[in-house]
């Protein structure tokens, strides 16, 4: 069974502006493969983090020096109006498998409700590059994009919530959950059930996330939801946040588990570990 950890942030200079992050200047790839290998993670997806403006950078390091261990998921800037001429061409970028972006806050989150990113949906629809979004607050505007353009594949990340902006815990965090769960109609949304120890108020195996986690799992099935950490956030070994998938979901069972542990998530967003990532990824 692959283990492919759907979120993972990589920096090597400034503190994180999210306090929810360990408050370090750097945490590298060679740091992240020592915890992997440690944790039984066969492979990570970066997300380059805002706060350090050399991380896309780093990212490409990282799928360079540790091939098929990593690949990402970028940004282009939604407001300089050359980023939609480069969306054909992202996923020919090494390790590159789409595109990532928070709509928690303004003016993005504006631009998500009143249709100034309507070209953004259109191209990547095209162009067969995923979309994954930190958007909350904004879910059934995400019905509205995925019911316009089923083509598209939409990733909602950390169970739907706001992961490391979320202060409350338990089922206080998760009362967004009856608008996650009204996109799983959608064939083309999925959800990242990342970050789940960060929600719950116990110690491990965090069991009051279990009943949280059974929910999207019934709602969208083992193909659409994908096991992940955001690991430097996390109040846990990546360790523990594998077995509470692997040991503490009896719900889960095998079959199924190879999906929601990394299976689905190289299908869904197209990443092929068994080649090179030094060329476009697999469509």
């Amino acid at each position: 069974m692959q283990i492919v950890d759907a979120q993972i942030h990589l920096w090597g200079t400034g503190l994180p502006s999210n306090n929810a992050h360990r408050q370090v200047t750097a945490f590298t790839a060679a740091e992240a493969i020592a915890l992997m290998d440690e944790g039984g993670v066969d492979a990570a997806v970066i997300h380059p983090p805002g706060w350090d403006p050399g991380s896309t950078g780093l990212a490409f390091a990282a799928v360079r020096d540790y091939p098929n261990r990593f690949a990402i998921m970028g940004a282009l800037p939604l407001d300089r109006p050359d980023s939609r001429g480069q969306i054909a061409t992202w996923r020919r970028q090494p390790g590159m498998l789409g595109l990532r972006y928070s709509f928690l806050h303004g003016p993005a989150r504006q631009w998500l409700a009143d249709g100034t990113l309507d070209w953004l949906w259109a191209e990547a629809e095209k162009a067969g590059v995923p979309v994954a979004l930190l958007a909350t607050d904004s879910l059934p505007d995400i019905g509205r994009i995925a019911g316009r353009h089923p083509g598209l594949r939409l990733t909602i990340d950390h169970l739907g919530g706001r992961g490391g902006f979320e202060t409350r815990k338990d089922a206080d965090a998760m009362t967004h959950m009856p608008a996650l769960l009204a996109l799983a109609k959608f064939p083309n949304v999925a959800v990242k059930a990342t970050g789940a120890p960060g929600y719950s108020s116990e110690a491990y195996p965090f069991r009051t996330m279990h009943p949280w986690l059974r929910r999207i799992f019934d709602a969208l099935g083992p193909q659409r939801m994908f096991w992940g950490t955001d690991i430097t956030k996390m109040p846990c070994s990546w360790r523990q946040c594998v077995t509470m998938f692997t040991e503490e979901l009896p719900w889960l069972i095998e079959a199924d588990r190879r999906l929601v542990m990394g299976d689905a998530l190289c299908a869904w967003w197209g990443w092929d570990r068994s080649g090179p990532m030094n060329k476009e990824a697999k469509q």
